[in-house]
């Protein structure tokens, strides 16, 4: 293709999506006629002790019973959900002939039921899938319901298990994973304790930026980032101060989602990078290790990206002109502040009281996936120094 100034953005790309997408307040009341599309009629409903507790997990039950469905029940899903959960979940489902399997519930839910998917249908251990398309068989459908706001998940055809003896994330990819249908009914987050609409909104937050400069971009998957941008940007203080408004959880659920989709087509960057070393070896929550270093990327990252970081800017009304140097600079400090108003903690020293462990932190972040496709190039020692400029 031959460079042109009218449309310098038209690089070629290859767009694959694979979910069917239902939005709504009250969607979830479709889950029987969904799955009856789907096919099957054992299914496996994979949920935590937290959606039990709620009465989701009641509820789904009421509904798959009275379409037809046995449903067979695996809800011991942990928080970052470990090699272990999984194969205790494909140990539980093996027997049963599951014909189909749900995933009610956050990112650790889902992610759960995508792993015992691949274990149930191509065996081995998980480990076995680390990377992108290790299966070899087919897998079963699977409809995904996000609870919460953040991950996007649903969107994405990878399972992200931590392996249980040496505790890192593993990304564990294939088409045949991704969700047949995504349900996204903005009422079932209205449940979220408000730690977590804080955590897993300034995960979806980080999503939407960081997908949308990173080496892997392409148009379509900027049209994502970019909308989700627009809409989290603007709900996520909206649900902080208003946690009862279904139009600002609808915003919220609907951005995760899109922020997910384009995950799944241009990756993220450093700051995930950065975050999964902070849960692995400290126990911290995912969206509060994202929340204290995401600032800290953009500014490192302005000299590479500084127009689309300058787009966000402007799609959240920080600045007004494309030609705006501090635009930049404005979203990095935006980024703060919605951390702060979320009650989050914005330092490293909330967490780390010597500075002994940050070189082997940055050795473990630089050999993160997401790093290499961050705009600007990461190594050990600039991860170290990121690490540094969050202790502040």
């Amino acid at each position: 293709m031959t460079d042109s100034p009218l449309f310098p953005l038209l690089s070629p790309f290859d767009f694959d999506p694979r979910t069917r997408v239902v939005f709504g307040a009250g969607s979830m009341s479709q889950l029987g006629g969904i799955a009856r599309q789907c096919g099957g009629g054992r299914v496996l409903l994979v949920t935590d002790g937290g959606l039990r507790d709620a009465g989701h997990e009641a509820r789904a039950l009421t509904i798959l019973r009275e379409a037809g469905y046995e449903v067979h029940v695996f809800d011991d899903v942990r928080p970052n959900p470990t090699t272990i959960d999984v194969e205790q979940g494909a140990e539980f489902a093996a027997p049963l002939k599951i014909e189909l399997i749900i995933g009610l519930g956050g990112g650790s839910s889902m992610d759960c039921a995508k792993g015992i998917n691949f274990l149930l249908t191509n065996g081995g251990r998980m480990q076995d899938y680390r990377g992108i398309g290790k299966a070899t068989r087919p897998m079963l459908p699977l409809i995904a319901i996000p609870t919460t706001a953040g991950t996007g998940s649903e969107a994405q055809s990878f399972a992200v298990i931590s392996d249980a003896e040496t505790h890192m994330k593993m990304a564990c990819g294939d088409r045949k994973a991704a969700a047949r249908v995504a349900i996204l009914d903005p009422e079932l987050t209205m449940t979220m304790p408000s730690s977590v609409t804080a955590t897993t909104g300034i995960d979806a937050i980080s999503h939407a930026i960081e997908s949308y400069v990173s080496t892997k971009r392409n148009p379509v998957s900027q049209l994502f980032s970019r909308q989700a941008w627009r809409l989290l940007s603007r709900a996520f203080p909206a649900v902080i101060k208003h946690p009862e408004s279904l139009e600002a959880r609808g915003a919220m659920l609907l951005g995760a989602h899109l922020a997910g989709s384009a995950i799944e087509n241009s990756m993220l960057g450093a700051t995930h990078a950065l975050a999964n070393p902070l849960s692995a070896h400290y126990g911290t929550t995912h969206g509060i290790a994202i929340g204290m270093m995401l600032s800290h990327v953009v500014r490192f990252n302005a000299s590479a990206v500084p127009q689309l970081y300058t787009d966000l800017a402007i799609d959240a009304e920080l600045c007004t002109h494309r030609t705006d140097p501090e635009a930049p600079r404005r979203l990095a400090d935006y980024l703060d502040q919605l951390t702060q108003l979320a009650g989050l903690p914005t330092s490293l020293s909330t967490i780390i009281d010597s500075e002994e462990m940050l070189p082997n932190l940055a050795q473990e972040a630089a050999v993160q996936w997401t790093g290499n496709f961050n705009p600007r190039p990461v190594d050990a020692q600039s991860l170290e120094e990121l690490y540094r400029c969050a202790l502040t």
